[in-house]
């Protein structure tokens, strides 16, 4: 055999090796594990402890579950995130990932952020991904929910966990003062009646020690009965509205009711008050033993719907966790398909009943039957949140139109609010004088 011929055979031997060697590569899956099979990497922006700020123990658990998920179906991508970020850290350490052009694909956004991060332009705008993606129904969401993910009409983000705000009552006040545990649709009436009675010096010493409620703020007052503050776009607020008056005299009467005494939530977790307005996320950190024998020890107490007023409903706010897509990602398809896992995915929306405080965003997880069963572990012996209770607040929560300036309008009502329930003038005429000013700097930009 000449030089040459040997030369061909030992091309031809190594090429079938390379061959051999490629094929047995990909039979075996080893190439998802190589820089051949790796062709994208997307960045997830996410915080260690809970969003609910109670020490759970779980840091991470959904999220890794939900990237194991996703690496399964799709094994050609990567998910990566920065671990230890703390959530008091988490919205400046998100400004400086974003001011260094290093954005991460997907990430969490807190609601107190989501109006900054929509009017910088920092979240794409989920309109087509929505629209287009046959696999993705938004009405799995529960409406209010998914609508806390919008600005000025546009999705900028999905829910990805919730909690509703419910009432908290004492048992025990009620029981001792011979008084029926109210109602699901109980009335603002029916709340003053009951403060009223229960208010009193228990102990004969010439001083009130025993109070109505604590907490309940004109956002609960003017939610309950159906006050709608500003329109739809943020250029017209009603805060002169004959329901804002009724919410406002309301709250003025409850304020009365306590005999002018600074009653604040400490007294609450000592059983010398009959309600207090909490989110799900407390009920369910508090409700699980040991921290409820720590934190409300010598008192039944359970969660019921809001008070509704004349004009309105047994509704409330809701506090919604969200997780958006960077506006300027490069892995949009991806991006897309992960937050679906996070928030669309039922085995890992169910998680969230057993790794977090709050509530799951789809209906069909809320109202499954083994939400019970996540809610009723490591209860204590007082019962249960009545599941429809739950399933109820959060669809009929009432949701805030936003846009820009919102904050800034919201903290100016709110001085106004207070202002007007310290001072001794008419209260209808403050609150044109206040709905006069707070129009004039939405209409002029005065913020």
């Amino acid at each position: 055999m000449d030089k040459f011929s040997r030369r061909k055979n030992v091309i031809i031997g190594v090429l079938c090796a390379i061959i051999l060697i490629f094929t047995t590569v990909i039979q075996s899956d080893m190439y998802k594990r190589t820089a051949w099979g790796t062709k994208h990497v997307i960045t997830v922006g996410a915080f260690s402890d809970s969003y609910w700020e109670v020490q759970n123990g779980y840091s991470y658990y959904i999220l890794n579950d939900a990237i194991q998920r996703f690496e399964e179906q799709y094994p050609n991508v990567k998910v990566r995130f920065e671990s230890g970020i703390m959530k008091e850290d988490y919205s400046e350490w998100l400004a400086e990932k974003m001011l260094s052009g290093d954005t991460p694909d997907v990430f969490f956004v807190l609601p107190d952020d989501f109006n900054g991060l929509a009017e910088l332009g920092a979240l794409k705008d989920l309109s087509d991904f929505t629209a287009d993606d046959s696999t993705f129904d938004d009405g799995q969401f529960y409406d209010s929910a998914y609508a806390y993910g919008q600005l000025e009409g546009v999705q900028f983000a999905l829910p990805y966990e919730c909690a509703p705000k419910l009432m908290f009552v004492n048992k025990s006040i009620l029981d001792r003062e011979d008084i029926a545990m109210p109602e699901k649709d109980w009335t603002w009436n029916d709340f003053y009646e009951i403060c009223s009675k229960v208010t009193k010096d228990t102990d004969g010493d010439g001083e009130i020690d025993q109070f109505g409620e604590v907490g309940y703020s004109w956002r609960d007052a003017f939610t309950s009965n159906g006050v709608e503050l500003f329109n739809q776009d943020g250029t017209q607020c009603y805060l002169a509205g004959e329901n804002t008056k009724k919410a406002v005299t309301f709250m003025d009467r409850l304020e009365e009711c306590s005999g002018g005494v600074n009653v604040g939530s400490r007294d609450f977790d000592k059983g010398n008050v009959a309600f207090q307005p909490m989110s799900f996320s407390e009920y369910r950190a508090y409700k699980s033993y040991p921290l409820s024998v720590k934190k409300y020890s010598g008192f039944e107490w359970e969660c019921i719907p809001m008070p509704s007023g004349p004009n309105g409903d047994n509704v409330s706010s809701l506090d919604t966790l969200m997780v958006a897509m960077n506006r300027n990602t490069k892995n949009a398809k991806y991006a897309w398909e992960f937050m679906k896992i996070l928030t669309y995915d039922k085995a890992i929306q169910s998680e969230i009943f057993k790794y977090s405080e709050g509530a799951s965003v789809l209906k069909s997880v809320t109202d499954s039957d083994k939400a019970p069963q996540e809610l009723g572990q490591h209860i204590d012996g007082s019962g249960i949140l009545d599941q429809q209770i739950l399933s109820d607040a959060i669809e009929n929560a009432a949701v805030a139109p936003r846009f820009r300036n919102y904050d800034y309008a919201v903290a100016e009502i709110d001085r106004a609010i207070n202002e007007i329930i310290a001072g001794q003038s008419n209260i209808g005429t403050e609150l044109i004088i206040w709905d006069r000013s707070i129009n004039r700097k939405l209409k002029n930009s005065g913020w």
